[in-house]
């Protein structure tokens, strides 16, 4: 009789690897953007406007990492190509993104919605996924590399959001082409999948958190009785983006303390 020695699970980390994080000015990105940083990978930070990267920049570098901030408003396909090739010039390579970069301009009955909140929020949390998912896309491909895409979408996306129609619409459609995407580029090594966060202590969220009588409402109705933080969701996203999660690809994972079965 012979026996096997298991093979060792991969380990959560990305030394040799380069990945963009946009949103990565505060909250869920930054989080993301300096866990990545820790588990050794290079970090592009992109945002609508760089000043608020500096910060998150300055932070991985006293930890001795390495960060990029760029501007770039991702809902702009072009403005999308030529971040992903600034990050090429630099890096040399892009290995893992994470879509982050959201929008959510309006709060309300979606009978009194006005378009130009409509169109703002789909450019940017949609086609500015998508843009930002071909781009990085096609540069695996033409290295015959391998390589991580994570989508941060919403339990919004998988259930009614009273007054966030719109925006629940955009992040439905996230988990829609992360599911296509998934198939059409799997044979390729390249995995993507999605993050559902449930209510996080964000800024992006503080009309909700940050409301003592929403918040008490928030909590009693989830299982885990408390409201998430950015570094619930980074945990996670590293998980996906790394090695040891080779064979996971086309889901949608849930981030809500058990807001969504409750």
């Amino acid at each position: 009789m012979t026996s096997e020695t298991p093979a060792a699970a991969p380990p959560l980390r990305l030394d040799d690897r380069v990945a963009i994080v946009t949103g990565a000015s505060r909250g869920i990105g930054a989080s993301i953007a300096r866990t990545f940083a820790a588990a050794g990978a290079r970090v592009a930070l992109v945002s609508r406007k760089i000043e608020g990267l500096e910060g998150v920049a300055n932070t991985i570098r006293e930890d001795g990492g390495e960060a990029l901030p760029l501007a770039c408003h991702t809902g702009r396909p072009e403005a999308v190509e030529t971040m992903v090739a600034d990050v090429v010039k630099a890096f040399g390579q892009v290995d893992v993104l994470v879509n982050n970069a959201a929008t959510n301009p309006y709060y309300g009955p979606f009978l009194d919605t006005e378009w130009s909140a409509w169109d703002k929020t789909f450019e940017v949390n949609v086609k500015g996924y998508f843009a930002a998912t071909q781009a990085v896309a096609r540069h695996l491909l033409k290295r015959e590399a391998p390589g991580s895409i994570v989508n941060i979408a919403s339990i919004l996306g998988t259930m009614g959001g009273q007054f966030q129609g719109v925006y629940g619409m955009t992040k439905a459609a996230v988990i829609s082409m992360t599911q296509t995407l998934a198939i059409e580029l799997g044979g390729n090594g390249i995995r993507i999948n999605a993050i559902a966060p449930g209510f996080i202590e964000t800024k992006f969220a503080s009309a909700l958190v940050d409301n003592p009588d929403v918040r008490k409402q928030l909590v009693a109705r989830t299982p885990a009785g408390m409201i998430g933080s950015p570094e619930d969701v980074a945990g996670l996203a590293l998980y996906l983006a790394s090695d040891a999660a080779r064979f996971a690809t086309g889901h949608t994972y849930y981030v809500d303390g058990g807001l969504r079965i409750a």
